[in-house]
């Protein structure tokens, strides 16, 4: 599920307003400061998973299933990119476990 942005509005003291950008993950409204969603799930942006065995960063980056001279392996990308794009110098290639 994509997040949607939202304003919320806070009183803060007797008179002031206070805005403040927040997206929604589902029904759940979270900072994007802070959390993300992921897997349709409010997460810690520091919030870390296993990938072949390589660990990535869930906020910022993916897991994608990677095709290597018929071995099977994972590759880490920046989140947006394709993981049907060719190996970069940014990406991470992640051997299967198990």
């Amino acid at each position: 599920m994509a997040p949607r942005g939202r304003i919320l509005v806070s009183p803060m003291g007797a008179h002031l307003m206070l805005c403040q950008p927040h997206l929604t993950c589902g029904d759940k409204f979270y900072d994007p400061l802070q959390h993300c969603c992921y897997d349709d799930a409010v997460v810690p942006l520091g919030r870390t998973q296993k990938c072949g065995n390589c660990t990535f960063r869930v906020c910022f980056e993916q897991c994608c299933f990677w095709s290597l001279r018929s071995q099977e392996s994972f590759m880490v990308k920046v989140k947006g990119q394709s993981c049907s794009l060719a190996l970069s110098p940014d990406d991470r290639l992640c051997r299967s476990v198990g």
